[in-house]
């Protein structure tokens, strides 16, 4: 058994659309490596500050993730390595194991595909897109629809008889 605790810089962005941790930015690994019959089996934890924008409002958002990974890397023939597919599970090559992959799709798993700056952010007002949050108390649109334009017309017109 080996424990490992480096800081890495991510090669490039890690994330979902809206949220990831940024292209060069340090990543903690805190991992366990240990041989096991069919491999060698990595565990610990990997966190990253993240970076993106509210999925309703549109702000900034800071976070950090940290995820829990569970890898195994299969030793070149072994039956764990000449039963599954390429793509099905790592593989040891050259006597290294590339952890990133499993670290991408751990992380990508983990953020939430609609971050949220609050858990009670309104958002953004849908006719002139000021954020709600910041807008005056009561904040509306009137807004008639264009169908009934003329005869909105019409009722003001009989509301004010000096016309």
């Amino acid at each position: 058994m080996n424990e490992v605790h480096r800081t890495v810089s991510s090669p490039e962005r890690i994330g979902a659309e809206m949220i990831g941790i940024p292209a060069d930015s340090d990543i903690d690994l805190d991992l366990r490596l240990e041989s096991v019959s069919e491999g060698v089996l990595v565990t610990g934890t990997v966190s990253g500050d993240t970076e993106g924008q509210c999925s309703r409002c549109l702000e900034p958002v800071e976070d950090t993730v940290t995820v829990f990974l569970t890898e195994l890397f299969a030793y070149p023939n072994s039956e764990t390595e000449q039963t599954t597919d390429a793509d099905e599970i790592a593989r040891i090559v050259d006597d290294r194991i590339d952890l990133e992959q499993a670290v991408i799709d751990a992380v990508g798993l983990e953020l939430p595909l609609s971050p949220l700056c609050s858990e009670d952010c309104e958002g953004l007002c849908t006719e002139c897109g000021v954020r709600l949050a910041t807008a005056e108390p009561g904040h509306h649109h009137d807004i008639i629809d264009p169908r009934w334009a003329g005869l909105a017309g019409k009722l003001s017109d009989l509301n004010n008889p000096e016309k």
